[in-house]
């Protein structure tokens, strides 16, 4: 999915009662300028040293050659994140009620292969 259409989706989480939001391990100023490059209307949280994805088990060490591949394109996840640690979140997608309690995840350990928010908007209707 484009992060365009997320602005969009996020007009139909608020009807179904819950509130779209990205969690980035970048810093606030890299959110800000993807949100402001794409037109995002949805909240881009920063999530310095992947302190909230490593709550929820999300958090993984980049391998050595995955560095170097990202390397290779001019990637600087170290820069862009705020530290040395190569961490990056899973892909994931959950649905976490008011009271925090996790009732719906979506996670992948492939960093290629991305939750469709419009899956988990189907699994947030299915619980309400």
């Amino acid at each position: 999915m484009e992060l365009e259409a997320l602005s969009t989706l996020a007009d139909q989480f608020a009807a179904a009662g819950a509130t779209l939001v990205l969690i980035s391990p970048q810093l606030p100023e890299h959110n800000a300028a993807i949100a402001k490059d794409k037109g995002l209307s949805v909240d881009i949280l920063s999530d310095p040293g992947n302190v909230t994805a490593a709550r929820y088990g999300l958090k993984y060490q980049m391998p050595d050659d995955l560095i170097t591949i990202y390397q290779q394109f001019g990637l600087d996840v170290a820069k862009h994140n705020g530290d040395d640690s190569w961490t990056l979140p899973m892909p994931a997608a959950l649905i976490i009620d008011g009271d925090g309690i996790v009732r719906h995840t979506n996670i992948n350990a492939d960093y290629t292969n991305r939750p469709e928010p419009e899956d988990t908007l189907a699994a947030l209707k299915e619980i309400r």
